[in-house]
């Protein structure tokens, strides 16, 4: 039995246990119980974001009057923490969840909608409420999010003449002309993974493509792009076995003059300080066309666990992670981008290095807005075919009906 049939398995226990921890969620009145403690479960396991993270928590905790009992896991075990916890009725009050997954999550009965608590989730980034909805309820909110831009080189435009790239047909002129030697115009990551997916949506869904149709004639000219790259030469055929880190890597040494990448990789390349870059937001089709990228960032919900106090005292520390003084505090620490669209202003003015990344999340997409739970079996569709066209296995007009049927 493979992995992705133990998971959906384990999750459809989820349900009946939830029902049984006394469903329902909590009250406003209920915020009124005495509360001590309350468990938290992330993946924020690496530094600096776990103590970035222990910070902005301690900080809620202390205003709220509780203690915290914390752990953190590896992104790649959370989802079966929670599984495990869920079956031995040891959920923790305050879950946080991939934004992807809280659906899936959500769709079991396991978590309670922020309404119950009477929590207001007016003012957050579009994209990241559609990932938190579930049924028409939102389940959890995120402080930050981020997404994808161009980072490029300056000094190497700059020798060649070259201005950031803003639409296709540029990108590719510049790639082409920035390829010398050892080093490529471009990278970016097509690998195997949920990863290759992430990568290739700015330029699914700037053009018009969709999860919804994979094999249209939009998503297969995306493609297209950058099968293009690879095969002129521009982009490494390596690019179907890098990972973003692996991409950043290649920037870093100097062996790509632009890369598709994001904000989270901005600490790295501070450690490479003769790297000089800036980053635009991902080239359009044509120009006039508004990029669209899509959303990564975390989602912090409440369980059902069956204590109605704790779920009410858990929605006020969700509520406080992602206040406004929160939320800048964490973007500046972390680069990412505050989820509350009024403070855009303020924190590009404070991290100009963030303003091609907060217009992107602007106007960024949830994955699993249009799909909800189904989205893992259309990113896997997604990496398969980018992997038949970059590998000569298929066209990039044949590769998604390929993957399909596989």
């Amino acid at each position: 039995m493979n992995k992705k049939i133990n998971r959906l398995l384990a999750l459809a226990a989820l349900a009946p246990l939830a029902l049984t921890a006394c469903g329902g969620g909590g009250s406003q009145a209920s915020a009124n119980g005495k509360v001590g403690e309350l468990t938290v479960l992330d993946y924020y396991n690496n530094e600096p974001d776990k103590t970035h993270i222990q910070k902005a928590l301690d900080k809620c905790a202390s205003e709220l009057g509780v203690t915290l009992k914390r752990e953190t896991v590896p992104g790649k075990d959370l989802i079966q923490k929670v599984l495990q916890r869920s079956s031995s009725r040891t959920l923790p009050d305050v879950l946080m969840l991939d934004n992807p997954d809280v659906q899936e999550i959500a769709a079991t009965g396991g978590l309670s909608p922020l309404s119950d608590y009477g929590v207001n989730t007016s003012g957050f980034a579009q994209g990241m409420l559609d990932a938190a909805t579930y049924e028409g309820k939102v389940y959890g909110l995120a402080p930050t999010a981020n997404t994808l831009g161009l980072f490029y080189n300056k000094e190497m435009l700059a020798a060649a003449g070259i201005q950031p790239p803003k639409t296709w047909d540029e990108l590719k002129a510049a790639a082409a002309k920035l390829t010398t030697g050892d080093r490529y115009g471009l990278a970016f990551s097509a690998i195997a993974t949920y990863e290759g997916s992430w990568q290739f949506l700015p330029f699914m869904w700037t053009n018009g493509g969709d999860e919804t149709d994979l094999k249209s004639a939009k998503v297969a000219e995306s493609l297209k792009l950058i099968d293009d790259l690879v095969a002129s030469g521009s982009a490494s055929k390596s690019v179907v076995n890098w990972s973003q880190a692996d991409v950043r890597d290649q920037f870093a040494a100097g062996k790509a003059a632009m890369m598709i990448n994001g904000p989270w990789q901005i600490p790295s390349l501070a450690k490479t300080p003769t790297i000089s870059w800036e980053a635009v937001q991902v080239p359009v089709h044509e120009a006039g066309q508004i990029p669209v990228a899509p959303l990564g960032g975390e989602v912090w919900t409440v369980p059902l666990t069956g204590n109605k106090d704790k779920q009410a005292k858990a929605a006020k520390l969700v509520e406080c992670i992602t206040s406004d003084e929160n939320q800048l505090a964490l973007a500046k620490e972390r680069f990412t981008v505050p989820t509350r669209t009024a403070l855009a202003g303020d924190y590009v003015k404070a991290v100009p290095q963030m303003a091609a990344f907060t217009d992107q999340v602007s106007h960024a997409r949830s994955r699993t807005g249009k799909l909800g739970k189904e989205w893992p079996k259309a990113a896997t569709v997604m990496y398969t075919a980018i992997q038949l066209a970059l590998t000569d296995q298929a066209t990039p007009g044949e590769a998604f009906t390929r993957a399909s049927a596989g």
